[in-house]
Protein backbone atom coordinates (compact mmCIF):
# COMPACT_ATOMS: atom_id res chain seq x y z
CA UNK A 1 0.00 0.00 0.00
CA UNK A 2 1.29 3.07 -0.67
CA UNK A 3 -0.96 5.45 1.00
CA UNK A 4 0.39 6.64 4.55
CA UNK A 5 -2.04 4.69 6.99
CA UNK A 6 -1.35 6.32 10.56
CA UNK A 7 -0.74 3.83 13.49
CA UNK A 8 -3.99 3.47 16.10
CA UNK A 9 -2.46 5.79 17.98
CA UNK A 10 -2.21 8.45 15.51
CA UNK A 11 -6.07 8.48 14.12
CA UNK A 12 -8.66 10.76 16.32
CA UNK A 13 -9.85 9.17 19.57
CA UNK A 14 -13.10 8.94 18.21
CA UNK A 15 -12.46 6.88 15.33
CA UNK A 16 -10.36 3.69 17.25
CA UNK A 17 -13.51 1.87 17.43
CA UNK A 18 -13.23 1.29 14.05
CA UNK A 19 -9.65 0.07 13.62
CA UNK A 20 -10.39 -2.10 17.14
CA UNK A 21 -13.52 -3.40 15.39
CA UNK A 22 -11.42 -3.76 11.53
CA UNK A 23 -8.69 -5.63 13.51
CA UNK A 24 -11.16 -7.72 15.47
CA UNK A 25 -13.19 -9.02 12.39
CA UNK A 26 -10.93 -9.22 9.61
CA UNK A 27 -7.62 -8.74 11.14
CA UNK A 28 -6.70 -5.73 7.98
CA UNK A 29 -6.46 -1.77 9.47
CA UNK A 30 -5.11 -0.33 6.49
CA UNK A 31 -8.45 0.48 5.05
CA UNK A 32 -9.00 2.55 8.02
CA UNK A 33 -5.90 3.79 8.81
CA UNK A 34 -5.87 5.28 4.97
CA UNK A 35 -9.22 6.61 5.60
CA UNK A 36 -8.22 8.27 8.63
CA UNK A 37 -6.32 10.48 6.36
CA UNK A 38 -9.19 12.29 6.02
CA UNK A 39 -11.30 11.80 9.23
CA UNK A 40 -13.82 13.49 8.36
CA UNK A 41 -14.31 10.77 4.81
CA UNK A 42 -13.97 8.11 7.44
CA UNK A 43 -16.78 9.82 9.61
CA UNK A 44 -18.97 10.11 6.32
CA UNK A 45 -18.41 6.62 5.78
CA UNK A 46 -19.64 5.27 8.76
CA UNK A 47 -21.89 7.66 10.41
CA UNK A 48 -23.82 8.91 7.16
CA UNK A 49 -23.41 6.48 5.01
CA UNK A 50 -23.74 3.36 6.75
CA UNK A 51 -25.95 4.52 9.52
CA UNK A 52 -28.85 6.33 7.16
CA UNK A 53 -28.38 4.72 4.30
CA UNK A 54 -26.70 0.84 4.50
CA UNK A 55 -28.41 0.29 8.04
CA UNK A 56 -31.51 2.75 7.27
CA UNK A 57 -33.26 3.99 4.54
CA UNK A 58 -36.42 2.68 2.95
CA UNK A 59 -35.25 -1.08 2.08
CA UNK A 60 -34.95 -3.77 4.56
CA UNK A 61 -31.46 -4.11 5.75
CA UNK A 62 -31.95 -7.74 5.22
CA UNK A 63 -31.94 -6.73 1.83
CA UNK A 64 -29.17 -4.82 1.96
CA UNK A 65 -26.81 -7.34 3.30
CA UNK A 66 -27.40 -9.93 0.99
CA UNK A 67 -26.62 -7.49 -2.06
CA UNK A 68 -23.44 -6.79 -0.34
CA UNK A 69 -22.37 -9.56 0.32
CA UNK A 70 -22.79 -10.84 -3.29
CA UNK A 71 -20.85 -7.71 -4.53
CA UNK A 72 -17.84 -8.72 -2.11
CA UNK A 73 -17.77 -12.72 -3.17
CA UNK A 74 -17.82 -11.16 -6.88
CA UNK A 75 -15.61 -8.81 -5.92
CA UNK A 76 -12.80 -10.89 -3.96
CA UNK A 77 -11.99 -8.85 -1.04
CA UNK A 78 -11.69 -11.00 1.28
CA UNK A 79 -11.66 -8.73 3.91
CA UNK A 80 -14.98 -7.41 2.90
CA UNK A 81 -16.29 -11.20 2.68
CA UNK A 82 -15.31 -11.49 6.74
CA UNK A 83 -17.35 -8.69 7.44
CA UNK A 84 -20.06 -8.67 5.88
CA UNK A 85 -20.72 -12.19 6.57
CA UNK A 86 -21.23 -11.21 10.44
CA UNK A 87 -23.25 -8.03 9.87
CA UNK A 88 -25.00 -10.62 7.11
CA UNK A 89 -25.72 -13.22 10.01
CA UNK A 90 -26.42 -10.71 12.48
CA UNK A 91 -29.56 -9.23 10.35
CA UNK A 92 -31.19 -12.92 10.47
CA UNK A 93 -29.38 -13.99 7.24
CA UNK A 94 -29.05 -17.76 7.27
CA UNK A 95 -25.85 -19.73 7.22
CA UNK A 96 -27.71 -21.71 4.56
CA UNK A 97 -28.46 -18.58 2.28
CA UNK A 98 -24.93 -17.37 2.37
CA UNK A 99 -23.81 -20.67 1.61
CA UNK A 100 -25.61 -20.42 -1.67
CA UNK A 101 -24.93 -17.01 -2.06
CA UNK A 102 -21.94 -17.38 -4.96
CA UNK A 103 -20.52 -14.72 -7.07
CA UNK A 104 -21.67 -13.33 -10.25
CA UNK A 105 -21.99 -14.88 -12.59
CA UNK A 106 -23.80 -17.46 -10.51
CA UNK A 107 -27.01 -18.73 -10.74
CA UNK A 108 -29.20 -17.12 -7.86
CA UNK A 109 -30.84 -20.08 -5.97
CA UNK A 110 -34.65 -19.22 -5.76
CA UNK A 111 -35.40 -22.45 -3.37
CA UNK A 112 -33.22 -20.36 -0.81
CA UNK A 113 -34.11 -16.87 -1.27
CA UNK A 114 -37.31 -14.81 -1.58
CA UNK A 115 -38.60 -13.34 -4.79
CA UNK A 116 -37.40 -9.73 -3.20
CA UNK A 117 -34.19 -10.97 -2.14
CA UNK A 118 -33.54 -12.51 -5.58
CA UNK A 119 -34.52 -9.22 -8.00
CA UNK A 120 -32.38 -7.40 -5.26
CA UNK A 121 -29.05 -9.57 -5.83
CA UNK A 122 -29.59 -9.53 -9.75
CA UNK A 123 -29.76 -5.91 -9.81
CA UNK A 124 -26.00 -6.29 -8.00
CA UNK A 125 -25.02 -8.60 -10.94
CA UNK A 126 -25.10 -5.30 -13.07
CA UNK A 127 -23.39 -3.13 -11.12
CA UNK A 128 -21.16 -5.53 -9.49
CA UNK A 129 -17.28 -4.89 -11.48
CA UNK A 130 -16.78 -7.65 -13.83
CA UNK A 131 -19.93 -7.16 -15.87
CA UNK A 132 -19.04 -4.32 -18.06
CA UNK A 133 -22.22 -4.53 -19.83
CA UNK A 134 -24.52 -4.33 -17.21
CA UNK A 135 -27.75 -2.84 -17.55
CA UNK A 136 -31.00 -2.51 -16.10
CA UNK A 137 -33.69 -3.47 -18.30
CA UNK A 138 -37.36 -3.08 -18.58
CA UNK A 139 -37.37 -7.14 -17.22
CA UNK A 140 -35.21 -6.92 -14.79
CA UNK A 141 -36.66 -3.16 -13.74
CA UNK A 142 -40.03 -5.03 -13.53
CA UNK A 143 -39.26 -7.94 -11.61
CA UNK A 144 -37.88 -5.06 -9.19
CA UNK A 145 -41.37 -3.37 -9.39
CA UNK A 146 -43.16 -6.17 -8.19
CA UNK A 147 -41.00 -5.55 -4.40
CA UNK A 148 -39.62 -2.40 -4.47
CA UNK A 149 -40.92 1.45 -5.16
CA UNK A 150 -39.12 3.57 -7.64
CA UNK A 151 -36.99 5.32 -4.36
CA UNK A 152 -36.22 1.70 -3.33
CA UNK A 153 -34.48 0.85 -6.74
CA UNK A 154 -32.58 4.40 -6.34
CA UNK A 155 -31.51 3.87 -3.01
CA UNK A 156 -30.45 -0.22 -3.69
CA UNK A 157 -28.80 1.25 -6.90
CA UNK A 158 -27.03 4.38 -4.73
CA UNK A 159 -25.91 1.91 -1.82
CA UNK A 160 -24.19 -0.72 -4.06
CA UNK A 161 -22.87 1.57 -6.46
CA UNK A 162 -21.04 3.51 -2.64
CA UNK A 163 -20.07 -0.27 -1.83
CA UNK A 164 -18.90 -1.29 -5.48
CA UNK A 165 -16.71 2.23 -5.51
CA UNK A 166 -14.91 1.71 -2.07
CA UNK A 167 -14.15 -1.67 -2.23
CA UNK A 168 -12.48 -0.90 -6.07
CA UNK A 169 -10.45 2.18 -4.14
CA UNK A 170 -9.58 -0.38 -1.28
CA UNK A 171 -8.62 -3.56 -3.93
CA UNK A 172 -7.07 -0.70 -5.99
CA UNK A 173 -4.77 0.79 -3.64
CA UNK A 174 -3.75 -2.84 -2.33
CA UNK A 175 -5.44 -2.39 1.14
CA UNK A 176 -7.05 -5.56 1.61
CA UNK A 177 -6.41 -8.87 0.60
CA UNK A 178 -7.79 -10.33 -2.16
CA UNK A 179 -9.25 -13.39 -2.35
CA UNK A 180 -8.34 -15.76 -6.05
CA UNK A 181 -11.50 -14.20 -8.15
CA UNK A 182 -10.91 -10.94 -7.59
CA UNK A 183 -11.09 -8.76 -11.02
CA UNK A 184 -8.61 -5.96 -9.75
CA UNK A 185 -5.12 -7.12 -10.77
CA UNK A 186 -3.28 -4.26 -11.82
CA UNK A 187 -0.52 -4.93 -14.54
CA UNK A 188 3.22 -4.70 -12.92
CA UNK A 189 1.56 -5.11 -9.24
Amino acid sequence: MLIYAPTRTEIPEDLTYLYDRADERAGVTDYITALANAPEILRWYYDTFDKNFMHGGRVDVRIKELVRLRLSMTHGCAFCNKWNTIDALATGISQEQIDALGPWPDEIDTDVFSPAEAAAMRYADQIVLPNMHGYLDDELYAELKTHFDDAEIVELGVVMAVLTGFTKWMLVCDMVPKEDNCPINPVGA
